[in-house]
């Protein structure tokens, strides 16, 4: 893990008071090192906030789907804060304990693909070709959207991509889980 070099803002941090409030909301009323790593600047936290509120919150798609993206990318990115983050929404979305723990072989030749659905294991092929590769086969496109439509296929699209964009700042800036 890369070392944290650029400190946290304090847990404590008022100001920007619209800023730190909205951050706040959607965290449930603190601010977790994540945030308070992003507060470095205000502007960007503005609209990391709005997009992850956005993805974590409105999106059609179902929130297992979600959560299986989710702690691919951490697990592939070597992204310990996001995976220690995720495992327990993939748990409240209504994955196994046995699915999280498979997750962490996610892209080696231990992985048990069939404790997971087929739309599952398209997730998984897909967040597997973007974050691996960066193009996705054609056949994993045709079949998620088959199964899931356009929207939700493009939204899963999204969340992969997003999450990718976080587990890059989480090792970038050193940020670690809250209890360690």
């Amino acid at each position: 893990m890369t070392k944290q070099i650029i400190p946290y803002q304090p847990i404590d941090l008022v100001e920007p008071k619209a800023i730190v409030d909205a951050v706040r909301a959607r965290r449930g009323g603190t601010l977790l090192n994540l945030d308070r790593m992003l507060l470095n600047s205000p502007n960007l936290t503005r609209g990391w906030n709005a997009l992850l509120k956005e993805v974590r919150e409105n999106l059609s798609l179902d929130a297992r789907y979600k959560e299986i993206g989710m702690c691919g990318v951490a697990i592939l990115n070597r992204a310990e804060y996001e995976f220690f983050h995720h495992a327990p929404e993939l748990l409240k979305a209504g994955g196994t304990q046995e699915q999280v723990n498979e997750l962490r072989k996610i892209g080696t030749d231990a992985f048990n693909s069939s404790l997971f659905s087929s739309i599952e294991q398209d997730v998984i092929a897909l967040t597997l070709a973007m974050t691996r590769e960066i193009e996705v086969p054609e056949v994993v496109m045709e079949r998620l959207t088959k199964s899931l439509g356009n929207q939700a296929t493009v939204e899963m699209v999204a969340v992969v991509a997003t999450y990718n964009m976080v587990s890059r700042f989480l090792i970038a800036t050193g940020i670690a889980p809250e209890n360690h």
